[in-house]
């Protein structure tokens, strides 16, 4: 019997950097833990804010996350890895400019 997360969940190089996502969709199972698990939404949540997904691709992400937790919590800490990256490669002129008005040292 086919595993359905195998089915469902899809691995493409050049959509959306080859992580795991939602067949047929650019949302990732990365995505979903976030919202599910780190902002507090509920699976209903996630389909209200996603019309394009169903509770079903929720849960079906959710189990294939726990099903492989260590290789997409390694996928979140690069993510996170690189935006650090970014961030500190090009700071927010805006938080700057802030900081300007607001007569406080731009660090």
């Amino acid at each position: 019997m086919p595993n359905s997360s195998t089915e469902r969940i899809t691995k493409t190089p050049g959509v959306c950097g080859g992580k795991a996502c939602i067949a047929g969709h650019r949302i990732r199972v990365m995505d979903i833990v976030i919202w599910h698990e780190h902002m507090g939404m509920s699976a209903d949540e996630i389909v209200t804010a996603y019309p394009t997904i169903t509770l079903s691709d929720v849960h079906t992400a959710l189990a294939y996350y726990f099903d492989n937790i260590e290789d997409v919590r390694e996928e979140m800490r690069r993510e996170r890895e690189l935006a650090d990256e970014f961030m500190a490669k090009y700071p927010s002129a805006l938080e700057a400019k802030l900081r300007k008005m607001r007569g406080e040292d731009a660090a």
